[in-house]
């Protein structure tokens, strides 16, 4: 059976949608996901950074290794920014988690660079939400890519949806950037990446992006791919396994 890892959930409190942690938990048992990468709702991950953080750490310790915790710092906080992803990082974060929409900046302006450098001297792969305007679209993420070539960097959203258009193009010019599935119609989307030689199956990730999507549908997409069985696996496990493994997966 194909192990699947959930690249992208937020739990807790949204503006408008809200996800608790035994029900994630009881939508991955029904939907056979065996891992889930979480982060905070939008309140934490734009102003209250220590309380999502102590959030999605403290349900990862809880869950017997099937929840992971990204941790999330608003970057204009700068030293105390830091701070707290070391201290994010002391109980059990694995990954960092950007949108500089809720953070309120763009992602050439420098501000988040500091914040980079941690998840490089950690090991880190760096998920990064697009899709507005104008700070959070793809061609300016691969640049920031590229800034930073010690980091992976996974497109959240891939773009979705007006910018779409430009997700293909930013994966082929930044080698450390990969797309996330969450939105992405398999016919469309994500078979231009799989038939892209400077792409591929390899630089895609599942994630539902729940509580914003119907995780059955997510899942159900990939699995409707019309892909070889183990570019699947890649997809749904093995390519976000190996960025969790500290792998650059350069090519």
């Amino acid at each position: 059976m194909t192990a699947v890892v959930d690249a992208h959930v937020r739990v807790g409190d949204g503006r408008e949608v809200r996800l608790d942690t035994g029900e994630l938990l009881a939508t991955m048992d029904r939907l056979g996901i065996d891992q889930a990468l979480i982060s905070p709702g939008e309140r934490c991950i734009a102003v209250d950074n220590r309380e999502g953080n102590a959030l999605t750490t403290a349900a990862a310790a809880a869950s017997g290794g099937r929840l992971l915790a990204y941790a999330v710092a608003n970057p204009w906080r700068g030293r105390a920014a830091l701070d707290e992803l070391a201290r994010a990082a002391d109980e059990g974060a694995v990954a960092l988690a950007v949108d500089s929409v809720l953070q309120g900046f763009d992602l050439l302006d420098g501000l988040v660079d500091p914040l980079l450098e941690f998840a490089a001297d950690r090991g880190w792969f760096a998920y990064v939400r697009t899709g507005t305007p104008p700070s959070a679209v793809p061609l300016p993420l691969a640049l920031l890519a590229l800034r930073h070539p010690g980091v992976d960097f996974v497109m959240g959203r891939s773009g979705a949806t007006d910018f779409w258009i430009d997700a293909a193009p930013a994966l082929r010019q930044a080698p450390n950037l990969y797309a996330d599935t969450a939105y992405a119609p398999w016919d469309t989307v994500l078979s231009e990446f799989a038939r892209d030689p400077e792409i591929g199956t390899s630089r895609v990730v599942f994630s539902t992006d729940a509580p914003y999507t119907v995780p059955a549908a997510e899942l159900r997409r990939v699995r409707d791919w019309t892909i070889a069985e183990p570019e699947r696996a890649a997809v749904l496990s093995g390519t976000v396994t190996g960025l969790l493994g500290g792998s650059t997966g350069r090519r």
